[in-house]
């Protein structure tokens, strides 16, 4: 509903309520019966009346049984000459008791201005409101072009570093931007110019916009902040007009910091997309470029943004001048973890059970939101279970909530699809217990999370940044153990190696064409990846070999596979035992904690 004709109905039910209120106050009490002078007269030599009051021209009598009435009388005579004129004695008009009283203001107002004035309150009302409405769609207007950048005041929301745990490196880097906002003048006197823009570059939820309201924080500066998309709207010259007036505002609060958040939303490659040169996003992107140029660079705005997708950005913001830091944020390691858990976890009551570098363990690849997220699952179920503290239990689960997805207990497999899961998943875990370079299994179960029927819960012992050969070479093994458990045991195979099988087929792909690391084509990479931005996120993988090599690497990716397979099937083969006694107990208790998983080997 448009707020015009909201408000249009406001003022109509106002009016209801306020006719409702007058007619009760006007049928509250008894109306008086309307006599002649005559009648009154006869009732006055009767005795009857017990008072007359005079109200203008109108005549009130009160009798003694309490009956109201009303008569009325000329403006030019008396009561007293009228009644005298109809025969009534003396004696008898005072027993009449008469009074005269002025009309009450409030009864006037009731009764005469109030419902000739009523229309009149509820046009004056309705104008009111279309005015104030064509008021703000012209101050709508106006504004247009101005920036919606938000500053951040707020001094409970402020961040420091202490708020930030991990980024060590990071840190450092803009610690230094720190001490140019708070003493530029140090720097000034030894010939060194402020750096105009910081660059954080960094995976999805690694921390980039907490760092810098962290830089805003320790520095105690205003801290303008607005998403890169805020700047580009249907119409042409808006984005730009929007960047002037953003800049102009930092400048009249300098010191301070201008964060663009997703600056990749206008600061792509210019020429890549289709309308040219005259495109509102490059024309957004122009008035970036000469802004960040113009501004004095010891005036003391700093203008940082954030992006995920650095490749994709115009080398005229990455050259020197423009953006001269670059920070990069890296998802943390098992030490960072911890020490996120432990920032997310102040305002969340711990049982004594819980153990954060066990969960830290448990999370390799989790960026700081996912650990945030993490916790915030772990309070939620044991809220919903009425328990006063967060258990490790209720740690542990969420990481595989967040991982696969909650547990779908209503989801009931039959008797056979609950057997050949159970020697699918016991085929992965037994595959990775006996290969040397693979990660050891924490977790195996057959109640299905997510799309997964089960799942084998793998996990490095400590974080590393490089993988060898040997490594993939045991992954894409244990990811067929699954496959070739259920063609060995049951004669057949199902969809549930689906997943298993593209995984296996793109890690080999990998190892032949990105990572060099084919025994028969050696070391060498194969096609490149081009992103098409004028049609979105499409990854179109340009050739640059020959068909006779796209068949030798068709060949090599199978040789790979079919080594896979061979180590797969001689490990089940020769631990079939085994495999039987792993496959029954998740029949029996449906999932195996990385404890119970090993003392089946003893």
């Amino acid at each position: 509903m448009k707020p015009l004709s909201k408000n249009i109905i406001i003022a109509l039910v106002t009016l209801v309520i306020l006719s409702a209120i007058f007619s009760s106050y006007s049928l509250s009490g008894d109306k008086p019966v309307d006599v002649s002078m005559a009648t009154v007269v006869e009732e006055i030599q009767n005795g009857v009346v017990e008072s007359l009051t005079i109200e203008g021209t109108d005549v009130k009598v009160t009798l003694k049984d309490g009956a109201q009435q009303v008569t009325r009388k000329e403006s030019s005579n008396s009561l007293s000459e009228v009644l005298v004129d109809y025969g009534v004695t003396p004696e008898q008009l005072k027993t009449a008791n008469i009074s005269v009283s002025d009309r009450t203001t409030r009864s006037y107002i009731m009764g005469v201005i109030l419902p000739s004035l009523l229309p009149l309150i509820l046009l004056i009302i309705v104008f009111w409101f279309m005015i104030r409405q064509m008021q703000g769609a012209n101050n709508r207007a106006l504004s247009f072009g101005m920036s919606g950048a938000r500053e951040m005041k707020d001094i409970k929301q402020k961040v420091t570093f202490l708020d930030v745990a991990g980024a060590k490196e990071a840190k450092d880097e803009l610690q230094e931007v720190v001490e140019f906002l708070k003493s530029p003048k140090k720097f000034a006197d030894l010939g060194a110019k402020l750096p105009k823009g910081v660059l954080l570059m960094g995976a999805p939820g690694t921390g980039k916009t907490l760092l810098a309201r962290a830089v805003a924080g320790e520095a105690g500066v205003p801290f303008f902040h607005l998403s890169g998309s805020e700047f580009v709207e249907m119409f042409v010259g808006v984005g730009a007009s929007r960047v002037r007036d953003l800049f102009g505002r930092a400048k009249k609060a300098a010191p301070c910091i201008v964060f663009i958040d997703e600056i990749d939303a206008v600061g792509r490659h210019r020429g890549a997309g289709l309308g040219g040169s005259h495109d509102e996003r490059e024309q957004t992107l122009n008035q970036i470029l000469v802004e960040m140029d113009g501004f004095d660079p010891n005036i003391g705005v700093i203008v940082m943004a954030a992006t995920n997708r650095p490749d994709v950005l115009d080398p005229a913001l990455l050259r020197p001048g423009r953006f001269d830091r670059r920070v990069i944020l890296d998802l943390p390691d098992i030490n960072d973890r911890e020490a996120i858990l432990q920032i997310h976890a102040k305002n969340k009551p711990l049982a004594p059970d819980v153990n954060l570098r066990r969960v830290a363990e448990r999370t390799p690849g989790f960026s700081g939101a996912d650990l945030m997220n993490l916790l915030n699952e772990a309070a939620i179920r044991a809220a919903r279970r009425n328990d006063t503290t967060v258990s490790q239990e209720d740690t542990l689960d969420s990481i595989e909530k967040v991982l696969l997805g909650p547990e779908r207990k209503s989801f009931l497999m039959n008797k056979e699809e609950k057997k050949i899961t159970a020697y699918h998943e016991a085929g992965h875990a037994l595959v990775a217990h006996s290969l040397p370079n693979a990660d050891p299994v924490h977790k195996v179960s057959i109640i299905s999370r997510g799309s997964a029927a089960g799942y084998t819960l793998k996990l490095p012992m400590e974080d590393r940044r490089l993988h060898r050969r040997a490594e993939f070479l045991d992954d894409m093994a244990v990811l067929l153990g699954g496959f070739i458990c259920e063609k060995e045991t049951f004669g057949d195979v199902t969809t549930g190696a689906s997943d298993d099988l593209r995984k296996c087929t793109r890690l080999a792909r990998e190892l032949v064409t990105r990572y060099g690391m084919s025994e028969g084509l050696g070391p060498r990479v194969f096609g490149e990846s081009q992103e098409l931005v004028f049609l979105g996120k499409e990854i179109h993988d340009q050739r640059n070999y020959s068909e006779k090599t796209a068949e030798a690497i068709d060949q090599e990716v199978k040789l790979l596979v079919d080594g896979a397979i061979e180590t797969a099937r001689a490990i089940l083969k020769k631990e079939k035992a085994q495999l039987d006694k792993i496959a029954n107990a998740l029949l029996e208790k449906e999932t195996l904690e990385k404890e119970a998983f090993e003392a089946l080997f003893v």
